[in-house]
């Protein structure tokens, strides 16, 4: 087991941490989460959260406080920004280790591990735990809440039940701190129906009092002080963040009530390979292990509560994957362990044919295929090289797990399947589709072309990656305000959004000495190009524009 714990760790640093620099940040989301506290630091205000110097109320503070750290401690930079999402994965999959370990059967310590491993290699908790965004953070702190609450609940020792419960209570006023009022809905969907099931509904009256008063006491502090600053922020957040966004007829990210089945399937894989072996092994426990009954509920009525929302992102249904791990890992020990394996051996070697079949495929895209189909480019054919071996081992892995006979070895060589191909993920990314989404190679390039007092123009899906790059939060939106609409209906923030002639009155009243800047994405620029001057200086890119009057 002591190997086991060093390669699980050493893989999770491969995987998650010594990478993060690797990549540029993407815009929208990368670039948004690193500019709001980079814009904390460097003003002093830790309270009121804003983006470009405007007002932006859609989360609370504590993700952002999060990242400002890392950015004190490692500087401002893509490694900085994403480790807190990457440290949440890490956290979370320990979590999951002491539980399983400490409520499994059989042989726990490799149960806990095993279940550790799978949580970390499932494909969106890996590719979300990478990335400079909230969901990570949060879903950390429900889980933690959870945990809470079950050791709780099964512990005898009073003490110690009170201080679970006041623990339960903090991590929902810490998740309520990084994402709002979910953080308490998503627990108590899923313990109201635990409870009734375990036949001790009553408790339900008794319980929440301790909790609430925790999360209140963690919470409070921060909500005091942002009502004084921005009396606005509760009513927005709670009324526009919160109840119309959940209930609106045109939601920002419309889906239907099924979305997230696809979306947990595919981005739990691939351990919702193992689904069927799981299920015959639950069976076999007839549902009577409280664990098994609180997992079931962990995952089953949250999802339920996240897919009854109208608008919705595959990220909002990462708490569901801790439980969902826990269910298959223990079920597969438990079919495993009753002697049968017909199912999982026509899972893993399906599932490896399907594995060299996406390599195959790879291969022929980049050999056969005409130039313009191709998904690399001639400078890259060591990262689809690299990507065809690692889909080849991963398989090779697969086989090796159907072929053994001991249950660990076995799940081993399941679990390096999905790891070994993790490992080579952050070096196998295209450059042409990585440009589209990542400009500062672009906005590098410029930066000793734009003086400190430059007037620089640009639109709301770029102008806080501009922020970024140039250390700027002054930055103007063209014509659409997008996400800064809400900050830029304050009068002290209006003017930062201009029309058409307004930029061409700007163009002709800065003096020479304050050139005025804009950098947009292309097909954007191409709409007014022929409604401004001729530029001093343009620079016209496959995806972003610089352009100096």
């Amino acid at each position: 087991m002591k190997k086991g714990y060093i390669l699980a760790v050493g893989f999770f640093l491969l995987i998650y941490i010594l990478p993060l620099g690797l990549r540029p940040l993407f815009m929208r989301d990368e670039s948004r989460y690193a500019e709001i506290p980079r814009e904390m630091i460097a003003s002093g205000d830790w309270i009121v959260p804003r983006l470009d110097g405007v007002r932006y109320f859609e989360k609370p503070v504590l993700g952002y406080w999060l990242n400002a750290l890392a950015i004190k401690l490692f500087g401002e930079n893509a490694f900085a920004v994403r480790l807190p999402s990457a440290m949440s994965v890490g956290i979370s999959a320990l979590l999951i280790f002491f539980l399983v370990r400490r409520f499994s059967s059989g042989e726990r310590d490799s149960a806990g591990l095993f279940a550790a491993v799978a949580f970390f290699s499932c494909a969106e908790v890996c590719g979300v735990g990478v990335y400079n965004v909230l969901d990570s953070v949060f879903s950390m702190f429900i889980t933690m809440s959870m945990i809470s609450f079950f050791l709780a609940y099964t512990e005898a020792n009073q003490k110690k039940r009170t201080a679970f419960f006041v623990l339960f209570g903090l991590c929902c006023g810490l998740g309520f701190l990084t994402k709002g009022f979910v953080a308490f809905a998503a627990p108590v969907a899923a313990i109201a129906p635990f409870m009734i099931w375990e036949g001790r509904w009553k408790e339900l009256f008794k319980i929440p009092w301790l909790p609430i008063a925790a999360a209140v006491l963690v919470s409070l502090p921060w909500a005091v002080a942002i009502y004084f600053r921005e009396p606005d922020f509760w009513h927005y957040f709670f009324w526009v963040e919160h109840i119309r966004r959940f209930l609106s007829s045109t939601p920002q990210h419309p889906h239907p009530f099924w979305f997230f089945i696809p979306v947990i399937a595919a981005g739990a894989l691939p351990w919702t390979m193992l689904l069927p072996s799981s299920i015959l092994g639950i069976k076999q426990t007839r549902f009577k292990d409280p664990l098994m009954r609180f997992s079931i509920c962990w995952f089953l009525f949250p999802f339920i509560f996240f897919s009854l929302s109208s608008g919705k992102l595959g990220t909002y249904i990462l708490p569901c994957f801790p439980p969902l791990v826990i269910l298959i890992t223990i079920g597969v020990r438990r079919y495993l362990e009753a002697g049968k394996d017909r199912a999982f051996r026509l899972v893993v070697l399906s599932f490896a044919a399907l594995l060299l079949l996406a390599a195959l495929t790879l291969v022929v895209i980049q050999v056969i295929c005409p130039d313009g189909f191709n998904v690399y480019g001639q400078s890259e054919t060591w990262k689809w090289v690299l990507g065809v071996s690692a889909l080849v081992m991963s398989a090779v892995m697969m086989v090796l797990s159907g072929k053994k006979t001991d249950i660990n070895k076995r799940l081993v060589f399941y679990s390096m399947s999905p790891l070994i191909f993790l490992l080579c993920a952050n070096f196998i990314i295209p450059d042409q589709p990585t440009e589209k989404v990542a400009p500062q190679r672009f906005l590098s390039r410029h930066e000793r072309d734009v003086p400190d007092d430059a007037v620089i123009v640009s639109d709301c899906y770029l102008a806080h990656h501009v922020c970024w790059s140039y250390k700027r939060d002054d930055i103007y939106l063209l014509s659409d305000a997008g996400e800064f609409d809400y900050g830029l209906s304050y009068d002290d923030s209006r003017r930062r959004l201009l029309t058409i002639d307004r930029l061409l009155a700007m163009i002709n009243d800065v003096p020479k000495k304050h050139p005025v800047t804009i950098i947009t994405q292309t097909k954007r620029y191409m709409h007014y190009r022929d409604k401004i001057p001729k530029p001093l200086f343009e620079d016209i890119g496959a995806c972003f524009v610089f352009a100096q009057f």
